[in-house]
């Protein structure tokens, strides 16, 4: 996938200080795809994300986003080429309300788009029902699954080339979970897709391709198919 890719990440090595992590990661993600990235807790996944959106420092490799090298760019730099990130752990200010959450990412990364705030604010809600209404109250007075909910709104708000999900199902209320993952579904085909995933069965359930990451390398990749036929992915990750 990485000739023609929109997003791609060639021998990725990084970490935090003399921690090396990430051990030559190759993934990608092709225009319209939604791909998964499952392993173990410690196998690199977070990292890779960070590491993708500029919040950590590559230490080598290369990664690409619509055919620009971004591998050592300022996060903010990526996000305006059209990066979309939803870290796990939200990064949302509680005292500032869903409308001031999403004015902000639109007045700082809406012109990409060329999207009017109001017309993007419908599209954004019509994917999340149960943030109709709640444009003017507080995201610290939100439920953990509504701010997920908020988090991901914010991202989308741009219109991203890519939008990369970190676990966006952990500390959710099913219900949630589902309409997080409704969301996905429609969105599959209109964006590239990164989505790393505690839940295994939820990304086999949505996925194009998915790769298995353990001890910062990836380890396997394939359809969701191809690696249910595996005995072991499916008692490792479904069991």
């Amino acid at each position: 996938m990485s000739s023609g890719s929109l997003l791609s990440a060639q021998g990725l090595v990084s970490g935090y200080h003399k921690l090396k992590v990430l051990n030559g990661v190759d993934l990608a993600v092709g225009r319209g795809e939604l791909v998964g990235v499952i392993g173990p807790n410690g196998a690199g996944k977070t990292t890779t994300l960070r590491t993708i959106a500029g919040v950590v420092r590559p230490w080598s490799g290369s990664v690409k986003l619509d055919g620009i090298e971004i591998a050592g760019l300022p996060a903010h730099v990526i996000a305006k080429l059209g990066l979309g990130y939803v870290p796990d752990t939200r990064e949302l200010f509680p005292g500032l309300t869903l409308g001031e959450h999403l004015r902000l990412a639109h007045s700082n990364l809406g012109a990409r788009s060329g999207e009017d705030y109001e017309s993007a604010v419908r599209r954004v809600l019509e994917l999340f029902p149960p943030l109709r209404g709640r444009m003017s109250q507080k995201v610290g007075t939100m439920s953990g699954g509504e701010q997920q909910m908020v988090t991901i709104a914010r991202a989308l708000i741009s219109r991203p080339k890519v939008l990369m999900l970190d676990e966006p199902s952990t500390g959710v209320a099913p219900r949630i979970v589902d309409n997080i993952y409704d969301a996905l579904k429609e969105l599959k085909g209109t964006m590239g897709i990164l989505l790393v995933e505690q839940n295994a069965a939820l990304v086999f359930e949505v996925a194009d391709r998915v790769y298995l990451m353990d001890r910062g390398s990836i380890v396997k990749v394939g359809t969701p198919e191809e690696l249910l036929r595996d005995e072991l992915v499916r008692r490792t990750y479904l069991t």
